[in-house]
């Protein structure tokens, strides 16, 4: 699960998403904050990682535009009270995804953007994905087999999957995609050369992705990848 930048900032922010209602009129459970002046402003949407829910990354939209629209997302397959994850894993220790799973999250993750961007009337070239670890894994699942539904993804923690390496092919669709990545050189869970994979992959293809490494940084996320992540997002929206 995310680590929160500090104990402070989680304890003072969870007050808050408690009292923040589960929205439920989408094809997948999510929390929002959005306001009148939200529209055809950028929508971003967080995606959680193994085993968490749609509060894990709520708080990081006070580290980013307020006038954006935010929704954190909760994965379709629950684990337990409370925990929730994408897709099943394949093997032990690869962090693979079963095939069916992910076809079936990244539909209803599609399907989910589709609709979001019409309630709250943002153009699909303004809707980012921010994922976190699997849901860093689901935002390259979606955002590149699906350009054409997102303005951009960006992958924390996350890596591209073997099965949609696979089926990666030069695309013109793709080429206005914006893309971040961001890894820690210390993750353990999702190691620094599942992130550096990712960029060169995509650079073959040529995109051109903005890298990011943290020296030192574990399976989490720190208050410079914030930084970074909120600059890349206001330069897409000057």
């Amino acid at each position: 699960m995310l680590k929160f930048f500090a104990l402070l900032t989680l304890l003072a922010s969870a007050t808050v998403h408690a009292q923040t209602p589960l929205q439920t009129d989408l094809p997948l459970n999510y929390l929002e904050q959005a306001n009148p002046e939200s529209h055809n402003q950028p929508l971003v949407i967080f995606l959680h990682g193994y085993g968490s829910n749609e509060q894990d990354l709520f708080g990081i939209k006070d580290e980013l535009p307020a006038q954006y629209t935010f929704l954190s997302v909760r994965a379709p397959m629950e684990m337990e009270e409370g925990s929730y994850q994408w897709f099943r894993k394949k093997g032990e220790g690869a962090y693979n995804g079963e095939t069916d799973d992910l076809k079936s999250s990244g539909q209803l993750l599609l399907d989910f953007v589709a609709q979001a961007a019409k309630k709250y009337h943002t153009e699909a070239n303004k809707v980012f994905l921010v994922g976190f670890s699997q849901g860093a894994i689901m935002s390259y699942e979606v955002g590149l087999r699906h350009p054409q539904a997102v303005g951009g993804i960006a992958a924390l923690s996350g890596r591209i999957l073997p099965v949609l390496k696979s089926g990666l092919k030069p695309d013109e669709k793709r080429q206005a995609l914006a893309i971040f990545i961001g890894h820690g050189t210390a993750d353990k869970r999702l190691p620094y050369t599942d992130g550096t994979d990712a960029d060169r992959v995509l650079q073959s293809l040529s995109l051109k992705p903005e890298f990011h490494a943290y020296p030192g940084l574990g399976h989490n996320i720190s208050d410079a990848e914030m930084q970074d992540l909120n600059a890349w997002l206001q330069r897409l929206n000057p």
